[in-house]
């Protein structure tokens, strides 16, 4: 059916079948045309009714074809919107990525996310409530873990848009882990790291990898990167000094042990990172690094029923993490090797095994009771 529709309310009228006019959340109007005996297909018009150039994008849409937006339609997302706000968020966290305030991988992993929802919701209003941010987490409940970081991102995002007036609430601020008791990436065990290091041996870059998380406790973010120019010599001990890439976290400082100066010494390639592709190149990034280290925890049998890794890198840290706790090291000593700056982060690994040794304690005092 032919609709017309006044020009922003105004009297002029216009008459084109499968013409449609939509309103978005967000208020401002969409125009659409059905693609002619397509009625399934439509196009979105980038001009307006009463624009000169209206008719020649009309008629190209019937025929289902969509002609970019004129030089003077400004293209992007609409003022006001999820898309909007996004690409304002994106910029600052770029600018803060040059002033060296934001980690290049957070950056990325935001964007990766807030990407998504730019396809989902992009055009709803920037105003939206906290019941569509758990309809979006919920989309990705099949990993709960990427659901999680979704809603980070978001909430970023949106405490970024509070702070500086372009939103007045955060909706993502009140919506809940989807699967709070999840505690993270999974440890590994001694016969992980067992199993692991049977099918590569010392020599292999899988070998090598595992020594420098094990051994450093570093991020992935700071493993891809280490190499011999982080070493220096102190009483004739080889030490590594880095400063990891997270925000916030402290400098790291610490004697290079037998195990990992001997991994670092066996590869027989050389390069500017410790860790190298099959070319003898540095890995292209922390997630390039992260897929073929993945690989590696396949190959060595740590995997599901589907063939995915059950083990990753960050696992290692936490082992390290509860392995020092568990051999008497204190918060602050965790603190100095994972570049922690809260001891109430370390707590995560000293809490249990300081109150398993509260209690052996109490114990033993009980023990020594005239009974």
């Amino acid at each position: 059916m032919p609709q017309s529709h006044g020009r922003n309310g105004d009297d002029v009228r216009i008459d084109y079948p499968g013409l449609l006019r939509e309103v978005l959340p967000s208020g401002a109007i969409r125009w659409r045309v059905r693609v002619e005996r397509q009625k399934a297909r439509r196009i979105l018009l980038t001009v307006a009714p009463g624009h000169p150039m209206f008719g020649e994008h009309y008629h190209a849409a019937r025929l289902g074809i969509q002609l970019p937006p004129p030089d003077d339609v400004p293209a992007g997302p609409i003022r006001g919107s999820v898309g909007w706000l996004i690409g304002l968020y994106v910029q600052a966290m770029e600018a803060m990525v040059a002033d060296k305030l934001l980690s290049p991988v957070t950056l990325q992993q935001r964007r990766t996310f807030l990407d998504w929802v730019r396809s989902e919701v992009g055009e709803y209003s920037a105003d939206m409530p906290s019941a569509e941010v758990a309809i979006l987490r919920d989309k990705r409940s099949s990993t709960p873990g990427a659901a999680d970081n979704l809603v980070k991102a978001i909430r970023a995002m949106y405490a970024w848009g509070v702070e500086h007036g372009h939103v007045a609430t955060n909706p993502a601020a009140g919506v809940a882990k989807i699967n709070p008791g999840q505690g993270g990436a999974v440890p590994w065990s001694v016969d992980d790291l067992r199993q692991y290091r049977e099918r590569h041996p010392r020599g292999t870059m899988a070998h090598l990898a595992l020594t420098l998380f094990m051994f450093s406790a570093a991020r992935i973010s700071d493993v891809v990167i280490l190499g011999r120019g982080h070493e220096f010599q102190r009483r004739g001990v080889t030490w590594l000094d880095f400063q990891p890439a997270k925000r916030g976290a402290k400098r790291v400082r610490i004697p290079m042990l037998p195990p990992l100066l001997a991994a670092t010494r066996a590869s027989q390639v050389v390069g500017k990172t410790y860790l190298l592709t099959e070319h003898g190149k540095p890995f292209a990034s922390p997630k390039a690094f992260a897929n073929r280290f993945a690989a590696w925890c396949v190959q060595a049998g740590l995997k599901d029923a589907d063939g995915k890794a059950t083990r990753s890198s960050h696992g290692i840290r936490k082992a390290a993490g509860e392995l020092l706790a568990l051999e008497g090291a204190s918060q602050y000593q965790i603190m100095a090797i994972h570049g922690h700056a809260s001891a109430k982060t370390s707590e995560v690994y000293t809490e249990g095994v300081n109150r398993d040794e509260l209690a052996a304690q109490a114990m033993a005092l009980l023990g020594a009771m005239d009974w």
